[in-house]
């Protein structure tokens, strides 16, 4: 069976909607726009007219950016859409099911509960730095299983799946399920991506995104990365006109050579801070434990959430807790943000033990 004959029947029958065509050299009367635009600039820019019905030039971009070929590439408002329309095109409500390893990304299991599709868990080995416990996944598929969600570098764990044991499980997987690898932190590490996997394997799925390491959280704008076949069936369930024009005009001056030469230099003095917040947080009494991370966060577990929160609170510093949370009782995520949010960070967490 092939990744195709996975999906929804009645989503391999649908057909993209189409609308009217975009022709700059045409006086355009076919879309019942504004054929004129009253607002001054900057607001009027083009504004009155539909922007593409699917964004070419945004996957033209994303296709260079992220080496792959733009048949095997679907635009997608940021990785969360990704995930939404991943479930909808492979998940019968109260039929199918997916598997996520907790803790990870939350929206895995809240798409999946939109559909109507079976959630199970296979928790990862907090004993052993979170690492995948793949016996305990295998255990969890069966005939009905869809897609198997694996986060790399995990969110909130900060913890990586090396690249060839999530390779042998899409092999193993073929045929049977989709296997979705979530790269939003991907940068930050140094294990390379596996967009180039997906030649190889039509059931491996690759998300990416713009949010993090691009530093355009608020563009909404990320990539579905999969074989052709997956591409289509997923693009056609995306709505018309989803991208508008000024965030496609957005990304696309950000991604311009000298802007992504500036980005990966962030990304090293970032990955650098990370080294040193890490140190710090080692030798702070409020914190209890430091788990390695190759993201841009740090997990931490607090010796006293209650004074920790307090004492944040005082220096105006959030973070985000999982207090209540198993396995991640009285841990914090923590962004590694500038040298200097940094020491403001470590200023109010030794002020909490110190008891103020």
């Amino acid at each position: 069976m092939s990744a195709y004959d996975l999906a929804r029947p009645e989503v391999r029958d649908l057909v993209p909607y189409d609308s009217a065509p975009v022709r700059s050299d045409f006086t355009r009367l076919n879309a019942n726009e504004a054929t004129v635009s009253p607002y001054p600039a900057p607001v009027a820019a083009a504004n009155n007219r539909y922007p593409e019905i699917r964004s070419h030039s945004l996957r033209t971009a994303l296709a260079v950016l992220f080496e792959v070929h733009e048949s095997k590439l679907c635009v997608t408002r940021g990785s969360s859409e990704a995930i939404d329309l991943l479930v909808r095109t492979f998940c019968r409500a109260y039929r199918d099911n997916v598997v996520v390893l907790p803790p990870t990304f939350e929206m895995y299991a809240a798409y999946a509960n939109m559909q109507a599709a079976e959630v199970r868990y296979a928790p990862l080995r907090s004993e052993k730095d979170f690492c995948v416990d793949w016996d305990a996944v295998a255990a969890q598929c069966d005939d009905h299983t869809r897609i198997v969600f694996l986060c790399s570098p995990n969110n909130p764990t900060g913890a990586l799946i090396p690249s060839d044991e999530i390779l042998q499980f899409a092999q193993e997987m073929s045929g049977k399920s989709i296997v979705v690898v979530d790269e939003a932190y991907v940068e930050y590490s140094e294990q390379p991506s596996l967009v180039k996997d997906v030649d190889r394997f039509d059931n491996l799925v690759v998300l990416r995104t713009l949010s993090k390491a691009y530093a355009l959280a608020g563009a909404r704008c990320g990539a579905l990365i999969s074989c052709a076949e997956i591409v289509r069936l997923t693009s056609a369930l995306i709505s018309p006109y989803a991208f508008s024009g000024p965030a496609t005009s957005l990304v696309l001056d950000a991604l311009q050579p000298g802007n992504i030469v500036a980005v990966r230099d962030q990304i090293k003095r970032i990955s650098a801070e990370r080294e040193r917040l890490q140190s710090c947080l080692q030798k702070s009494a409020a914190i209890e434990r430091v788990w390695p991370s190759a993201a841009n966060f740090v997990l931490v577990r607090l010796r006293n959430p209650n004074d920790a929160r307090r004492a944040l609170a005082k220096h105006h510093v959030l973070i985000r807790e999982f207090a209540d949370e198993s396995p991640l009782l009285n841990c914090a995520r923590i962004t590694v943000g500038t040298p200097a949010e940094s020491e403001q960070l470590l200023l109010a967490l030794n002020a909490s033990a110190e008891g103020f």
